[in-house]
């Protein structure tokens, strides 16, 4: 009899524990979805134009839009449509880029007796900011935006300045991904 009812036990609880589980994740709201579906299924296709920049960097805006709509191709089921046929349309607008000294190699030399020091430039660092906003194209209505999106990245000065130019490039390349990546996921916890 004991033994029965250890049985019966054992068995009651693991049974109140599965119930006890499942209430837990349906009541609390989470939901399963396919990987790189929006929340709620709505946006089915977007629109990304290329960026507009009022910065002296020319391309850069081209490079963006590419990059931002690559992030949607690969982590989403979200179609790429032009602006006509587009559920949202996602415009970014780069209003500064900008570059600063941030190491340098000091040398010094002596000259006719006297020393010469010479500071010149090992790394730069580059810092992006842009304005991203999504809209509803059939209503027109604002879905999200950030006025204040900024990321840096750091690359190296060498004396061949093709070198230096390509190394600015990469940076740029670098901060537009991961930029990208936030657009993304705030597009996709949007819906």
């Amino acid at each position: 009899m004991k033994r029965r009812r250890e049985r019966f036990l054992k068995g009651f609880t693991n049974t109140a524990a599965v119930v006890v589980f499942c209430s837990l994740i349906l009541g609390c709201g989470y939901q399963f979805r396919p990987a790189g579906s929006p929340l709620n299924g709505d946006l089915e296709s977007i629109a990304i134009p290329p960026f507009s920049s009022s910065s002296s960097y020319a391309g850069v805006e081209q490079d963006f839009a590419a990059i931002v709509r690559q992030e949607f191709i690969s982590h989403s089921r979200v179609r790429i449509e032009n602006e006509t046929r587009a559920r949202a349309v996602l415009r970014g607008d780069l209003h500064s880029i900008t570059t600063e000294p941030l190491t340098y190699r000091v040398t010094r030399e002596t000259i006719h007796g006297f020393v010469s020091t010479d500071e010149v430039t090992r790394s730069r660092i580059i810092r992006v900011s842009l304005t991203v906003t999504v809209t509803d194209r059939v209503s027109g209505e604002t879905i999200w935006q950030d006025a204040h999106i900024t990321e840096k990245a750091i690359f190296q000065v060498s004396l061949d300045p093709l070198v230096t130019q390509y190394n600015q490039r990469l940076a740029l390349n670098s901060i537009a991904r991961e930029v990208a990546k936030r657009i993304f996921s705030r597009t996709m916890d949007r819906f």
